[in-house]
């Protein structure tokens, strides 16, 4: 698959040009609606180089209770064009529907019944739980629904903590009970996840052996991920051609955990280097294709294979 950038309309990325962070408007402690807002939506599932458009949506009132946020940031991520092609199994309601699951916005005016202790013009603030409908310029929901953060961190990292790095730590603490020294093995490893993964990992003294895919620049991606604390780093192809993956180990200790979030073949490259009884967390498909593992790998080498939903 293409890179979502590639993806996007010329609409999508002259509002997205739009949308860039810029010296704030006028703000207020109180309004009754919102400015008027554009919105990246959709009225049907399908590519989205041919379904997102660009449209002028009606200022929404702001209840009591409500938060008006401007947005200055938004990601794109896989999940966000699965759902624009229909694939996820969460996703909006049609039609109209606004993409965009997370980011970070400035709070632009609140509800007379908001405590200005809790929110207050000014402040940067994430969705909490991500919502849909960040692919906006203006959002109302109500304050329960905003979580404030720091605005000297750096807009890209904070639009996008609420769903990639919380599923990197996730997956690190909630299926095998790791301990310092230990190794997992991943595919994916150049996405945000995987990042996550090797610099999490790092930090609580764990091994990563990650897998990255063929492609133009792969030796400047293998360099970014060993900066990061990566151990060892390899392409699809390198293992494709090694009978015996665990040949490449040396010292490390044969994974206990091993994360695919590209499913086909590549699922079973993470098997094959898994530990006996070890455990395969699946979290993605980038592949489109279906996860491949032997039969005698599930009978008498993994214990479980568990779905990250």
């Amino acid at each position: 698959m293409g890179s979502p950038g590639r993806l996007l309309t010329a609409a999508v990325r002259r509002l997205r040009l739009r949308v860039g962070i810029k010296p704030s408007t006028a703000m207020a402690r109180y309004l009754s609606t919102c400015p008027p807002a554009r919105a990246v939506i959709y009225d049907q599932h399908g590519p989205p180089d041919q379904v997102l458009r660009v449209a002028d949506v009606a200022p929404p009132e702001i209840g009591d209770r409500d938060v008006c946020v401007r947005m200055l940031a938004a990601p794109i991520n896989p999940s966000d064009l699965n759902r624009i092609e229909g694939v996820y199994p969460v996703r909006p309601p049609l039609p109209a529907a606004v993409a965009g699951y997370e980011g970070v916005g400035q709070v632009h005016a609140l509800g007379p019944a908001v405590d200005s202790d809790y929110l207050s013009p000014g402040d940067w603030v994430i969705p909490s739980p991500p919502s849909f409908g960040t692919w906006q310029t203006y959002v109302v929901k109500p304050a329960a629904a905003w979580h404030r953060v720091r605005s000297d961190v750096p807009p890209q990292y904070a639009a996008t903590v609420t769903v990639n790095p919380l599923t990197a730590l996730r997956m690190l603490g909630d299926f095998v009970n790791l301990s310092p020294g230990d190794t997992l093995v991943q595919n994916g490893a150049t996405s945000i996840v995987g990042q996550c993964i090797i610099q999490l990992a790092k930090l609580h003294g764990l091994h990563t052996i990650n897998i990255i895919r063929d492609r133009p620049g792969w030796e400047e991606a293998k360099d970014k991920l060993k900066q990061l604390g990566a151990d060892e780093v390899f392409t699809q192809s390198q293992l494709d051609s090694i009978k015996n993956v665990k040949s490449l180990l040396g010292a490390l200790p044969e994974p206990a955990l091993g994360l695919n979030c590209v499913g086909g073949n590549a699922a079973s490259v993470i098997m094959k280097f898994l530990r006996q009884s070890g455990t395969m967390v699946t979290y993605g498909g980038m592949s489109k294709k279906p996860v491949t593992i032997s039969t005698s790998s599930f009978i008498f080498k993994v214990s479980t294979s568990d779905l990250c939903p």
